[in-house]
């Protein structure tokens, strides 16, 4: 009988020592940042020329025939492997015809490919989003 006792009492200090671990491990990352505003790189193919906007988030930019709207910017705490997200709307508004959506969703800084604006003549990736300063707590009398 006690030698059972002492085979279990390993085994379950095994299962909590692994269960601490994914427990800390899941806590450990922290929330994402949004942004105020998303830096986004356009480049007009026809004359090679690249221009980076600042958008913030809710406001609208034309870019050529393109209506870019920026919609979520989301970016990692510095203490985790870096990441920017932003959530766009991109149209084209072109003279004497309706505007056509070309592409609404998230955009990620490290995978421009991944889920890219297929357009003939612009490209649009995301740089970086701006996040604002914290506030500061109390006052300096």
């Amino acid at each position: 009988m006690i030698n059972k006792r002492v085979a279990i009492i390993p085994s379950c200090i095994k299962i909590a020592t692994v269960f601490g671990f994914l427990f800390a491990a899941t806590s450990s990352y922290a929330d994402n940042l949004s942004g105020e505003a998303a830096v986004l790189r356009a480049l007009d193919k026809v004359t090679a020329r690249t221009e980076d906007l600042t958008i913030e988030v809710g406001e609208t930019v034309r870019y050529g025939t393109l209506d870019i709207t920026v919609r979520k910017c989301l970016k990692r705490p510095p203490e985790e492997t870096p990441e920017t997200a932003t959530f766009l709307e991109i149209e084209e508004n072109r003279v004497d015809e309706e505007k056509q959506s070309l592409f609404m969703g998230w955009m990620f800084a490290s995978s421009p490919a991944l889920n890219a604006l297929e357009h003939p003549v612009y490209d649009v990736w995301v740089i970086d989003c701006k996040i604002s300063a914290p506030e500061q707590s109390g006052s300096n009398e």
